[in-house]
């Protein structure tokens, strides 16, 4: 054979090299690591004016974020293979722990979702399952042909139902939606054709007179409300009043930092939690909302990027999933404090005050970018 046709590889091995930048040696996503901490730095910002003059809840906002953060870089760091193995078991174990808190949950509030355990603090099993059940159906469909075919359907739609319906009469009808969402895109980024989608919306909408029943009274109430909130202006029907009140009285540019008068009169319950957006539009007007809102859109963006980049099913699904779940998160909480959507208690990603949700949130920013930094070299 000539020399010319003659294709030499290089000594060490290697015979073609990905260019590795900063982030990919120490398996972050600058773009995403940047994002978080703008939009967190943001976030405390206005949880600051909601909750002036009590500091105690910034501090703690603060500390969360910090752990979080750093469980986040953690996990940015193993390969994602393991979380591929890993997967299955991570589910029964979410399973099994929604099972203990069914029956041994401790009570607050009138809803059974936390988990306490001697010696530890008391956390909710339904945030670990937010993780485990996209990586549970990412691992199933990653050695399947795709598009599925029914048998693989059906089977991935019992291993969503399982835990919704564990987390349903806890009561948390929120946690369980985001849930069942999550589950949904993984079978549509799968590839599952159209046809199955508008059947289940379908079947949805036939069953809903059979569910209005199995509803707890609060929740009916909660979704009247949403059809007429002047039923009960003063009961039922006070926080959506009260939260559309803030978001029109801001205007474009708002009152300003500390201004509010809905949030700082007390009008306004949760202000720094499930309404805390209506704090920002009173006190930062549309502006602040916009703004806010183009920094969700980069991290959709980047996330897509890091999906589509993916060099496997199991990437490509989890990584697609945990972006797109992401932006229902920010729907259903902006729907929901405008009177769009009945009031579930979903967080603002971010923004609204917490501890285990912003933890799960961390978490599965550190495994989308465990997937993009850790892309291997296909020959």
């Amino acid at each position: 054979m000539p020399q010319d046709f003659v294709r030499r590889l290089s000594d060490t091995g290697y015979g073609f090299e990905r260019t590795v930048g900063i982030g990919d040696k120490v398996h972050l996503d600058i773009t995403i690591v940047l994002l978080l901490i703008v939009i967190s730095a943001y976030g405390l910002l206005v949880l600051y004016s909601a909750v002036y003059p009590n500091q105690s809840a910034v501090i703690s906002q603060i500390v969360k974020i910090s752990i979080a953060g750093l469980v986040m870089i953690i996990l940015a760091q193993i390969s994602p293979i393991f979380y591929q193995r890993l997967a299955p078991w991570l589910y029964i174990f979410a399973v099994f722990l929604l099972v203990l808190t069914f029956f041994f949950g401790t009570e607050v509030n009138g809803s059974k979702r936390w988990l306490r355990i001697p010696g530890f603090v008391g956390f909710q099993p339904s945030e670990l399952m937010k993780l485990a059940l996209p990586m549970a159906l990412a691992s199933y469909f990653h050695d399947r042909h795709l598009p599925p075919k029914k048998r693989h359907i059906f089977w991935a739609l019992m291993i969503i139902t399982l835990p919704t319906a564990l987390i349903a009469p806890q009561p948390d009808l929120g946690t369980a939606l985001i849930i069942f969402v999550s589950g949904i895109l993984v079978l549509l980024l799968a590839g599952v054709a159209w046809k199955f989608v508008f059947g289940a919306i379908g079947v949805a909408f036939l069953s809903a007179p059979a569910v209005w029943f199995l509803l707890k009274d609060y929740q009916q109430r909660r979704i009247l409300t949403l059809l007429d909130p002047e039923r009960d202006p003063l009961g039922d029907g006070w926080n959506i009043i009260q939260s559309k009140t803030a978001i029109g009285s801001g205007g474009l540019s708002g009152k300003g930092l500390f201004e509010g008068t809905q949030s700082h009169l007390n009008f306004l319950p949760e202000s720094q939690t499930d309404f805390i957006i209506a704090v920002l539009a009173e006190e930062m007007g549309f502006l602040g909302v916009v703004f806010l809102l183009i920094l969700y859109f980069v991290i959709l963006t980047r996330g897509i990027v890091i999906a589509i980049q993916a060099q496997d099913t199991f990437g490509r699904l989890l990584a697609g999933t945990i972006t797109f779940t992401f932006f229902v998160y920010v729907f259903v909480n902006i729907a929901m404090v405008s009177g769009l959507l009945p009031v579930v208690g979903i967080p603002l990603p971010l923004v609204s005050y917490g501890g285990t949700s912003i933890l799960t949130l961390f978490a599965s920013f550190g495994i989308m970018m465990s997937i993009h930094t850790h892309r291997r070299i296909m020959l």
